[in-house]
């Protein structure tokens, strides 16, 4: 069945849309112009309102043209060889001007590019070593990439503003001059597009749980759910490098979001966990004129989260905040701006979507490794390489809805039956050059009311180990004293990302490593009984996620934030998802670099699946790995070993810290 482009993204856009529920921040001076609100299930269908180039007042639009590396294969090649242990080439990372000159398109490339778009009436600005600035009318870019550009309206909804984007009928296509130089043009398309992924415990679902109104100083153990970058040090063995004084001083940390946040809380949740910092380590860069000003519609909370978590980890570290708008287009120039400045050694984002949203608004697009393609994934793919030739460490979140990631977002089956078990991933995750941060659930006694009153006696859940975080644990208590499927409790399909690729081929560090499966056969994206594609099925894809850490709401963290629409600071607990994983990992890794004579440790998926292979991941005095070998995440079982599920393990930091100071 063909169904146009649009109909599909709309489709998609509705039934994965993003819960807006949780509270943010309020506007900072420097962001001023409004925020575009997260889609959720309560977002109105949008109008067609005709023709973009045909609307009342016709205004200048923008797209960004990423250019093709040249040598790519030698740069894969490269990369190869300063990431692996033991090749002569470790860690011999290229600044980035040895990179623009030895792989970057040429100024005489760049200037035929530039001059083409000319042609059709459009302006160009380089931006990047990759990446053009194209504007013009709507009608030059309709005739330069071969597109029919519609506006759309969203109106207002609830506490939700509405909001105006355009997007193509049809797919676009580069003019053939200048198609061998170009690798993506993105843009074209700007409606909200990513999600971010926090999650918090199910409301439904009340705990009994111990009565602590204020964080508390590092020396202090809080209890699950009420956890803190202090508890986070004391979980994952990170005090025995605080006590030596490696704070990631001399080092910087990027956090790259969508939305704004507001810096107080950071600051406000360093002091009451008793770290002192410097008041001026944040530094904030807007790219393409920022996500607009803080809000709970936005996503704020997931920036707060990310930067107090990365700067908790490391609290002698600088923290760069790159910040732009939820769109294709940001989410690949805040990548293309972050990593061309170069001033991180490590990079963490923690807002996604399914891998094959870029095939369903790029349709039909050439295989990304063997072909040329005009979609996101290549362009990132660039870019991710020359981040990790660089020496840069970049993580990303896996995503909160275990092995089903397509179906993060299900409605109540009398409403609309949307949960249909496609086994999905999430992007950039399934990217192979970022460290995808999967999650676990913290070990221990979990009690839950019974009655309104909340008293004895509770249901009571022990989770024996550090497990697969998969609430299909919970499955027993929705069912027992609710009377609720996992669905309609409101626990399907949250668990720690994890899968097979279908759009990124097994890369070579997990090629021999044990545990790492292909897709399934039978995966079909069906809705009401229209099926819209099949998935592939045995295809050798890459596995995620690569290492987690304690993600479950239930055992997860409280975070400090300003909410917008209650215009008040306030702790907000029993916070999780992998969004708390990947910028733990970024100050896990500015530790990490202090520690190694401040030198940079670039894509650590190399050594860490190294470690693995040569038996010195588990085991020994000080192993820097811990297994997870117990729960799931709907579909993937942990194992005794690398899985689907929770990727290599949970790391141990101090002892990571001597295993990389060793040669291996």
């Amino acid at each position: 069945m063909k169904i146009s482009k649009f109909a599909v993204l709309f489709l998609l856009l509705t039934f994965f849309a993003l819960s807006s529920a949780l509270a943010q921040q309020r506007p900072e001076p420097s962001a001023g112009h409004p925020a575009v609100p997260l889609p959720t299930r309560d977002t109105p269908k949008p109008v067609d309102l005709g023709a973009l180039s045909a609307q009342a007042r016709v205004s200048p639009i923008s797209v960004t043209l990423t250019l093709s590396l040249n040598h790519l294969a030698e740069a894969e090649s490269l990369l190869n060889a300063v990431s692996t242990p033991g090749n002569p080439r470790y860690g011999q990372f290229l600044t980035s001007g040895e990179f623009a000159a030895r792989f970057g398109p040429t100024d005489a490339q760049v200037a035929k590019v530039i001059s083409h778009l000319a042609g059709y009436g459009l302006s160009a600005q380089r931006t990047t070593t990759t990446t053009l600035k194209v504007t013009g009318m709507p009608a030059s870019m309709e005739r330069a990439f071969g597109v029919s550009l519609h506006s759309y309206e969203v109106a207002a909804h609830g506490k939700s503003a509405g909001y105006t984007f355009h997007a193509p009928l049809n797919h676009p296509t580069i003019p053939s001059e200048i198609a061998a130089s170009v690798s993506a043009v993105v843009g074209l398309d700007t409606h909200p597009t990513f999600r971010p992924h926090l999650t918090k415990a199910p409301q439904k679902l009340a705990r009994a749980v111990p009565s602590r109104p204020n964080l508390t100083p590092s020396s202090t153990t809080n209890p699950p759910g009420f956890l803190t970058v202090s508890d986070f040090a004391q979980q994952y063995d990170v005090q025995p490098l605080y006590n030596k004084g490696i704070n990631g001083k001399g080092r910087t940390v990027g956090i790259m979001t969508l939305a704004a946040f507001t810096p107080s809380d950071a600051f406000l949740y360093w002091e009451l966990t008793g770290l002192t910092v410097d008041p001026n380590r944040i530094s904030i860069v807007d790219v393409d004129g920022g996500p607009g000003a803080p809000s709970d519609e936005s996503g704020s909370d997931e920036t707060t989260l990310d930067v107090e978590q990365a700067g908790g980890i490391a609290p002698g570290a600088k923290v760069i905040v790159y910040q732009s708008p939820n769109t294709n287009e940001g989410f690949v120039d805040v990548f293309a701006v972050a990593i061309e400045a170069n001033l991180a050694q490590s990079l963490s984002i923690s807002w996604g979507s399914w891998e094959w949203f870029d095939n369903v608004e790029n349709s039909p697009v050439n295989d990304p490794f063997t072909g040329k393609t005009v979609g996101t994934t290549q362009a990132i793919h660039e870019l991710l390489l020359r981040a990790g030739l660089q020496g840069q460490s970049t993580f990303t979140a896996s995503g909160d809805a275990g092995a089903y990631d397509v179906n993060r977002f299900c409605l109540p089956k009398d409403t609309f039956d949307t949960c249909s078990l496609v086994l999905s991933v999430d992007y950039p995750s399934s990217d192979s050059l970022i460290t995808a941060a999967g999650g676990t659930t913290l070990p221990g006694l979990q009690e839950y009311c019974q009655n309104a009153a909340c008293t004895p006696p509770f249901f009571d859940i022990n989770i024996p180990k550090e497990s697969v975080w998969g609430w299909d644990y919970l499955s027993g208590l929705c069912a027992q004293v609710y009377g609720l499927d996992p669905i309609d409790c409101g626990t399907f399909p949250g668990g720690g990302g994890g899968g097979v690729s279908i759009i990124f081929p097994r890369p070579l560090y997990q090629l021999l490593t044990a545990g790492v499966q292909s897709s399934q056969p039978h995966q079909s994206f069906v809705v009401d009984g229209t099926d819209y594609f099949d998935l592939p099925k045995f295809f050798p894809g890459r596995n995620v996620p690569d290492v987690s850490y304690n993600a479950d709401p239930q055992t997860g963290y409280t975070i400090i934030y300003t909410s917008s629409d209650a215009g008040a600071t306030f702790e907000y607990i029993f916070a999780g998802g992998t969004s708390f994983v990947a910028p733990q990992l970024a100050g896990v890794t500015a530790l990490l670099g202090q520690s190694l004579h401040n030198n940079r440790l670039g894509l650590l998926n190399y050594p860490l699946y190294f470690m693995a292979l040569t038996g010195q991941a588990y085991h020994g005095q000080h192993p820097p790995l811990n297994i997870i070998s117990t729960g799931d995440n709907w579909f993937y079982k942990g194992r005794n070993g690398y899985s689907p599920a929770a990727g290599l393990g949970t790391i141990d930091v101090a002892n990571l810290a001597k295993a990389m100071a060793n040669p291996f």
